[in-house]
């Protein structure tokens, strides 16, 4: 098959394999973390869990800094992602010890959050660094294949990050300090990996990068209004990354509804809607998984707009089918249709990104494309704590999130007629 025929030859690739073990360490520790402090806000016994109690927390550790975003994407295009890779990670593993500190401690909410935002912080940073980086390690006829391999492997590295912080905290109680400590490991492990890479193998180029930090951020408004300017005459960009947040916003309303009926309705113990809550995470990566493995070959037979249609479209379908009854086992099921359907348009819109936008505005729009993920995200999490009841059943909910992918599925639709 050619797909596996182009996975042979970018893994034959020295520096996109070690591009792509900074992303796994790096993105497994973003599972382990992200899990830690969810079952520490959401499934701790003292703590009452409702949505808009999720949404707040989501607001808090996402939303602050995600504005700031596209500010960070023009610093990306003057640092030498290599060092930003390296000094994240290491910064990365500092302040999460911070939090397990925290943790023991049993420190006022307001601290443990500012410890957790912090760590946010500096993933906008990588995050966005890794996709601007991934052209300079593998060449254009292959960038597809690389899209669907490095962030889907990383998006399963977080799941699977997720799951051994699942294990760990079923194994012992108030084991929640000792699995942020497992992540700040595989931050450490990160930064670590990156020095397999010279400094200067993944750009941006010296004559594009401002050496004096003063003159860059003297400068933060200036590349910021022409990396905007820049994706505003990529059209296919602009109408990708439409399309891609309102995907995001969508997963976001279901995840806050599976993990209230995790909580409340499928289980009568914290034990056992934790371990729900983890097999449907575990689903929905292998969904992820699928959307890697079909993505390239798809793109190729139905360009990046159509495939993406079909996604859409398919997930209007599917998700109230699947979702209106609320039962375990049809849910579980649209969870690894949708990890499959939202994977699968990230996929194709990175490509678009990355074939539209110059390397050097890459860090920028991708950091504006990763503040936009998180914004869609909040956003969700705001609209189900208005619309759910305790309990996660709503059917208005489930209704609006069909109609929406119904709408990105025409919208895409048209723009594809249009050529």
């Amino acid at each position: 098959m050619p797909v596996v025929r182009d996975l042979r030859v970018l893994l034959r690739l020295t520096n996109f394999r070690r591009l792509l073990a900074v992303r796994l360490l790096s993105q497994c520790a973003d599972g382990v973390y992200q899990v830690a402090l969810a079952t520490y806000v959401v499934f701790s016994p003292e703590k009452e869990t409702s949505p808009a109690a999720i949404a707040s927390a989501m607001a808090v550790l996402l939303l602050p800094y995600s504005l700031v975003g596209p500010f960070a994407g023009v610093l990306l295009d003057r640092w030498q992602r290599r060092q930003i890779f390296l000094y994240g990670n290491l910064l990365r593993a500092l302040l999460a010890s911070g939090t397990a500190v925290l943790m023991l401690a049993s420190v006022p909410d307001w601290l443990f959050y500012a410890s957790a935002l912090s760590v946010t912080a500096v993933n906008r940073f990588v995050l966005a660094g890794l996709s601007a980086a991934l052209p300079r390690v593998v060449d254009a006829e292959r960038l597809v294949v690389a899209n669907s391999l490095s962030p889907t492997a990383g998006t399963v590295a977080a799941t699977a990050g997720g799951g051994l912080a699942f294990g760990v905290r079923l194994l012992s109680e108030d084991s929640d300090a000792a699995v942020v400590l497992l992540g700040a490991l595989l931050y450490l492990c990160s930064a670590l990996a990156s020095l397999r890479m010279s400094r200067q193998l993944l750009g941006p180029d010296p004559g594009e990068i401002q050496p004096r930090l003063r003159t860059a951020l003297a400068s933060t408004a200036r590349g910021l209004v022409a990396g905007l300017r820049h994706l505003a005459e990529r059209r296919p960009a602009v109408h990708a990354l439409a399309a891609v947040t309102l995907m995001r916003f969508c997963y976001g309303a279901l995840t806050v509804t599976v993990l209230m009926l995790c909580r409340y309705t499928w289980s009568s113990t914290e034990s056992e809607g934790l371990a729900l809550l983890g097999l449907a995470v575990a689903i929905s990566g292998a969904g992820f998984f699928a959307a890697a493995v079909i993505s390239p070959w798809a793109i190729g037979r139905l360009g990046a707009f159509g495939w993406m249609t079909a996604c859409a479209g398919s997930a209007a379908v599917l998700e109230p089918a699947l979702g209106l009854p609320f039962a375990q086992a049809p849910l579980l099921v649209a969870a690894f249709l949708l990890g499959l359907v939202t994977q699968g348009v990230k996929i194709a819109t990175d490509t678009v990104v990355q074939t539209s936008v110059d390397d050097a505005y890459r860090g920028r729009i991708f950091a504006l494309y990763d503040t936009l993920f998180n914004v869609a995200f909040v956003g969700a999490a705001a609209v189900a704590a208005v619309m759910l009841p305790p309990d996660g059943r709503s059917v208005p909910l489930v209704v609006m999130v069909a109609v929406a992918y119904a709408s990105i599925a025409l919208m895409l639709g048209t723009r594809q007629q249009k050529g």
